[in-house]
């Protein structure tokens, strides 16, 4: 395996890590901006959305340029969109920040699948796009963690500025160690999303993106949800993410491995099934730490353990467009996050963080129906978008 492939995942990290990485400081944003914190909570949604739209756009209006000239130039637009993040004086700019930041992050990260994929031999060409997927998914559940405890430290804008200067030594890595690749082909995005026409695929990928809603309807919104309901104060706000974080990153080889022992489809159905009953059980915890804490983990673990199970049913349902439903999926998880993070802002808007997790316990419940509406359906008669003529 070219472990240049691990220098690319690195890169994906460090692009994944800004998507998340002012969930747990919305509070201090709010305040500091003189916003509530729905506002200040749709700084997760406009990059959620802005990443999922832009990711298929951008790469084929650049398809015929050369890959590590467009990388090095997509990062440094990254690192100056992180700077006016760290420098912004009002809501406007730093929206006008993440705008810039989601459009060259969704590139870049399309971008390490594509390269990962062209620098292996082919045997490699699974693992390595995982491995690129890792990074995206590590630096999901990590971002909250860093940013909360470097802004903490230092104000909620020095997260920005620390992943300014990760932008940099990646952009020197990149430099001198990846050799000059050459474009492929790339598919149309109306013949990408003709593969959706299939009720067995669709249905797949809108579970994706209802269960990602339904999680980060909580999730976009703990600090608020951890300080009122637990009377938590910043340290133990920053030792619960961080326990969360590492429980969601096992949950992904735990995934895994359920996906391979059991099969992706009855993993699927059955982590569904357990990460409803854990979110609904959330706010009847509350009154003991350790009691929350067992709950906790467990919703996390499973949070991402759906993930590889997800990715390996697409690949087994629509084999001949396997590439296309990575990058979907990628697209509806983005969306999913978008849509929770919204969510989640009204309900503490019209109601109260201590309704979150009930109202996100809902959308997993649909979930499970969209999950096994797709499971019941026959073998996908999704065709190989490039066969068409």
């Amino acid at each position: 395996m070219n472990k240049k492939v691990y220098l690319l995942a690195i890169v994906s990290f460090v692009v994944g890590t800004v998507e998340l990485i002012i969930g747990g400081l919305l509070d201090i944003v709010a305040n500091d901006l003189g916003v509530s914190l729905g506002r200040a909570g749709l700084l997760i949604t406009i990059f959620s959305v802005v990443f999922a739209i832009a990711s298929p756009i951008l790469l084929t209006a650049t398809a015929k340029y050369e890959r590590k000239k467009l990388t090095l130039i997509t990062l440094f637009i990254f690192f100056l969109g992180n700077l006016l993040a760290f420098w912004s004086p009002n809501y406007s700019v730093i929206m006008a920040a993440r705008i810039i930041t989601a459009a060259s992050g969704s590139l870049l990260v399309v971008l390490a699948v594509t390269i990962a994929s062209q620098i292996v031999e082919a045997k490699y060409r699974g693992r390595a796009i995982g491995i690129i997927f890792m990074g995206i998914s590590g630096s999901l559940v990590l971002g909250v963690p860093i940013g909360l405890t470097i802004g903490n430290a230092f104000g909620w804008r020095a997260p920005f500025l620390f992943i300014a200067v990760l932008t940099l030594l990646s952009m020197a890595a990149v430099a001198f160690t990846l050799g000059s690749i050459q474009p492929k082909p790339i598919i149309p995005i109306k013949k990408q999303l003709q593969t959706l026409k299939d009720q067995k695929i669709f249905s797949a990928q809108l579970t994706s993106f209802i269960f990602l809603t339904g999680h980060l309807t909580l999730y976009a919104y703990l600090t608020p949800f951890l300080k009122s309901e637990l009377g938590l104060g910043a340290t133990w706000v920053s030792i619960v993410y961080f326990v969360f974080g590492v429980a969601a990153v096992l949950g992904g080889g735990i995934g895994g491995t359920l996906s391979d022992r059991f099969g992706s489809e009855r993993s699927i159905i059955g982590i569904i099934i357990a990460f409803a009953v854990a979110i609904f059980l959330i706010p009847y915890v509350t009154f003991s730490l350790p009691l929350f804490l067992i709950v906790m983990v467990v919703w996390s673990a499973l949070s991402w353990a759906i993930t590889p199970a997800q990715q390996n049913y697409l690949i087994t349902s629509a084999p001949e467009t396997s590439d296309i439903q990575q990058s979907l999926n990628n697209s509806a998880l983005h969306f999913g996050i978008a849509a929770g993070s919204s969510v989640g802002g009204l309900v503490i808007e019209q109601a109260s963080v201590s309704n979150n997790a009930t109202v996100g316990g809902f959308f997993i419940l649909l979930a499970l129906a969209t999950a096994y509406f797709s499971i019941t359906r026959g073998q996908s008669s999704v065709v190989a978008a490039g066969s068409e003529s």
